[in-house]
């Protein structure tokens, strides 16, 4: 399989997160400063992917509650077709309602000190959506 990048893509930052080389258990990692430029944004991932020995990418899908598109759901639809467009990395969409809620309470679980935690909330929501793609592959 080799290893996954998840990733929560936001206007201001961007949660990534990478998967072992097996797909089982997905780590939050980093966060990245996002520009409001879907290539550079773009070619930032896929240079962090390749230092991480990436076989495929998971972008979050950040759905409403009714399921239907919102402007950031479209947003990372864009980020996802630039990926695409730039890389031999397969990208997947995933749904990622209520990552941020479970990053949240990962974070609270791990007794991770609330000072701290704004700055790893997309880290950890990422690896949410991440860690949620490989246990629905599995099974």
């Amino acid at each position: 399989m080799g290893r996954l990048i998840g990733i929560d893509y936001g206007q201001r930052r961007i949660g990534l997160a990478v998967s072992d080389p097996g797909g089982r258990i997905a780590t939050p990692v980093t966060t990245l400063a996002a520009t409001g430029s879907h290539p550079k944004d773009a070619e930032h991932i896929l240079r962090w992917a390749a230092e991480h020995d990436a076989t495929g990418v998971v972008v979050g899908l950040p759905l409403s509650m009714d399921g239907s598109d919102s402007d950031q759901t479209r947003l990372a639809r864009s980020l996802a077709d630039e990926l695409r467009s730039r890389g031999p990395l397969p990208v997947e969409l995933w749904d990622e309602r209520l990552s941020t809620f479970q990053a949240d309470e990962l974070m609270e679980a791990a007794n991770v000190p609330p000072a701290r935690r704004r700055k790893l909330r997309d880290a950890f929501a990422a690896q949410v959506i991440l860690q949620s793609f490989l246990d629905a592959r599995r099974t």
